[in-house]
C-alpha cells in the first residue's frame, strides 16, 4: 500500500512489488485507490476502522478505496514479499463505459475483502513477473492493459465488487461519532478525516465542535489517552508496546501526556 498524500488517487494504473526481508514493518496508510494483492511469502496484519484482518502467504485480497488503516507486515523465513495492483479511476470510468450497470447501489461487503483462490488470479499474479522491472517503449500501455485484465477477472470471479469498483462518489456524509470512535488510533490529518466522513475541512470542524463540545485535536488526545489508561492500568501493558498503535508518535511525548492527564507515568500506572 502507498503512504500517498494526494486524497484524488494515482492518475494511472501501478504495479508495486514489496520484497525485503528485514524485521518486522508497521505504518498507516489512507487508500486512495482500490488495491488488488498477494501475499507471496510473511504475514500482515490489516487494520481498517476497529477491525483486524490478519493475512498469510497465498491470500488475495481487495482494498476498497477510500479507507484508512494500519498495517504490520511480518517477513518469514523467504522475508514479505508481496504484488499489488493499484487501479486508477480512470481506467475504471473507461470500463464503466462497458461494463456497467446504468444503476448502482451499495457494495455489500467489507472494505477489506479477502478473495477466493483460483486458477484465475493465480495465472493473473503468475503473469506479473515480467513487470518487476518493466522499462519497455510501450510499459505504460501494458500496465493498463494489465488492470483492465484484473478487472475482468474480479468482475467475473466476484460479481458484487462491480458496486465497489464502479462507485465513482466521494464519501457521503456519515455519523461524526460512530466514525471518530472507529478511527481515534490513526495519526493522520483532520483534512483527510474530513474527506472521509463526506466534508469540508471547516465543515468537520463546526460538526466537530457542535457534537462534541471541543476540539478534534484535544477530543482525539483525551480518547487515546483514556483507551492508553485502560490498556496500562488493567491489562497490564507497557507504555512502548501501545503508544504508536494508539496514534502517539513519540514515546516520551505520549509518557508525558499520560502524566499530565492522569497525574502518573505510565510505568508508575502500570505498577500500582
Amino acid at each position: 500500500m502507498v503512504n500517498a498524500g494526494d486524497i484524488k488517487g494515482l492518475q494511472k494504473p501501478t504495479i508495486l512489488f514489496n520484497n525485503y526481508s528485514d524485521n518486522f514493518m508497521e505504518g498507516e496508510a489512507f487508500v486512495s485507490d482500490h488495491i488488488f494483492s498477494y501475499i507471496v511469502s510473511g504475514t500482515q496484519e490489516v487494520w481498517s476502522g476497529n477491525q483486524m484482518y490478519v493475512f498469510k502467504a497465498g491470500d488475495y485480497r481487495f482494498f476498497k478505496r477510500n479507507q484508512l488503516t494500519k498495517y504490520i507486515k511480518r517477513p518469514g523465513q523467504q522475508g514479505f514479499k508481496s504484488i499489488a495492483v493499484h487501479i486508477d479511476q480512470g481506467t475504471l470510468r473507461e470500463m464503466a463505459e462497458l461494463y456497467g450497470d446504468p444503476l448502482y447501489w451499495s457494495f455489500p461487503g467489507k472494505d477489506i475483502v479477502l478473495l477466493n483462490a483460483d486458477s484465475y488470479l493465480e495465472n493473473y499474479v503468475n503473469s506479473l513477473a515480467p513487470y518487476t522491472k518493466v522499462s519497455a517503449v510501450y510499459a505504460d500501455a501494458l500496465v493498463v492493459l494489465k488492470a483492465k485484465e484484473l478487472v475482468l477477472l474480479l468482475l467475473q470471479t466476484n460479481p458484487a465488487l462491480k458496486h465497489a469498483l464502479f462507485d465513482f462518489g466521494a464519501p457521503g456524509k456519515i455519523d461524526l461519532v460512530a466514525f471518530m470512535n472507529t478511527h481515534y488510533r490513526y495519526n493522520v490529518g483532520l483534512d483527510r478525516m474530513a474527506f472521509l466522513t463526506g466534508r469540508s475541512l471547516s465543515t468537520f470542524k463546526r460538526d466537530f465542535q457542535k457534537t462534541f463540545n471541543t476540539t478534534a485535536g484535544r477530543w482525539l488526545t483525551r480518547r487515546r489517552l483514556e483507551e492508553a489508561n485502560y490498556l496500562i492500568a488493567r491489562k497490564g501493558k507497557a507504555a512502548s508496546e501501545i503508544y504508536l498503535d494508539l496514534g502517539f508518535e513519540d514515546l516520551s511525548h505520549f509518557s508525558a501526556a499520560y502524566k499530565r492527564a492522569f497525574g502518573k507515568t505510565p510505568s508508575q500506572e502500570r505498577r500500582r
